[in-house]
């Protein structure tokens, strides 16, 4: 057998996504030697999480000289700043005219934090995958106590694809869980997740059920865990998002269609029912403090019915530094216990939420 043959297999799926990046590339240069776009609206500036892009923001806003004198002060103590905030799916998705702040900014995509402290009832000692050569043949020897943290920020490289609709991002996500209690195997990093995603945003407007429809979303998402058999876990996926909100509430639908692997390549054939066909996620923001509920199902019955639950409170500690609590029960905290049931309970910092 030809060895490169899985890896050209393996490749197929993403092959769409590289093509479509070079022509982002291409898209990008010709969009950044064009004229700037009308400065963003006070209100659309007030939703950047970065301070030096918020005060740039501002600047082109109102001209140099009335930013001196009109920048919004710094928050006080245990008060993050929400002046001027817009609702969340508005903030995060510049969906309303006055919201656009072009192209190649970076912006708040999934949460930012570190846990410190993640306590699990059961650690998965030998991963299992039903591929050949996926299941791990003896204990990990792992804690049950480890650290968590995860990085994620999204930029908008094409405003306007169809004239005065439909906008182009591309995001990234990394989740890590690392064995920082356990000296007896020097501490290793147990399993970090890597998730790349292209997404097409459309603005929309309808209400469903008193629920203002806002936001439509097409992207190619690829999430791995960048190991070696037999650790080695990984899909592609094509989802759809609809995003809707009311007063203080943003809710977002998900569901999504695996990409096809050979047999060879396929680490985890079976991971949609364990990970889900769908996903829902509720966020309720009331007083500088949020909770979000996340919920993931496979949509099948009988032993194929698995999925997850997510729990996570934010509340005010200084400026915009939040307290963080995360509560998981179900299967795929991560890929590489995508079919192993747990409950775990973090604690620590975050400096970005949903909202």
């Amino acid at each position: 057998m030809n060895p490169c043959t899985p890896a050209r297999t393996a490749s197929r799926a993403l092959l769409v996504a590289v093509r479509l990046g070079a022509a982002l590339g291409l898209a990008a240069t010709r969009l950044a030697s064009q004229d700037p776009a009308e400065p963003a609206s006070p209100e659309a500036c007030a939703a950047i999480e970065s301070d030096p892009q918020r005060l740039a923001c501002y600047d082109r806003a109102f001209g140099r000289d009335r930013a001196k004198e009109g920048v919004p002060p710094e928050p006080g103590p245990g008060e993050p700043d929400r002046a001027g905030t817009a609702p969340l799916l508005d903030s995060r998705w510049e969906l309303e005219p006055a919201s656009k702040l072009g192209t190649f900014n970076l912006r708040a995509y999934q949460p930012v934090y570190v846990l410190p402290w993640v306590g699990a009832l059961e650690a998965n000692q030998s991963p299992s995958s039903p591929a050949p050569g996926r299941t791990v043949a003896g204990s990990e020897q792992l804690e049950r106590s480890e650290v968590k943290f995860q990085i994620s920020f999204k930029s908008k490289v094409w405003q306007g694809v169809f004239g005065d609709t439909g906008d182009l991002w591309i995001a990234y996500t990394q989740s890590s869980r690392w064995q920082l209690y356990n000296a007896e195997q020097s501490r290793p990093f147990r399993e970090t997740n890597y998730e790349p995603e292209v997404l097409l945003a459309f603005a929309t407007g309808y209400r469903l059920a008193g629920w203002d429809g806002r936001l439509l979303t097409v992207g190619l998402n690829h999430q791995s865990n960048g190991r070696d058999e037999p650790l080695s876990r990984g899909w592609t996926r094509v989802i759809a998002g609809l995003g809707l909100e009311r007063e203080g509430w943003t809710l977002t639908l998900r569901p999504w269609w695996r990409v096809p692997e050979s047999e060879a390549a396929d680490d985890n054939p079976d991971i949609e029912d364990y990970l889900g066909r769908a996903d829902l996620l509720l966020v309720r923001h009331v007083r500088h403090h949020e909770v979000a509920a996340l919920v993931r199902h496979s949509l099948r019955g009988g032993d194929r019915s698995h999925g997850a639950v997510q729990l996570d409170w934010a509340f005010p500690v200084r400026g915009n530094l939040r307290g963080h609590v995360q509560l998981f029960h179900g299967y795929g905290e991560s890929l590489i216990d995508y079919n192993f049931r747990t409950t775990r309970l973090g604690l620590g910092l975050a400096l970005i939420e949903w909202y």
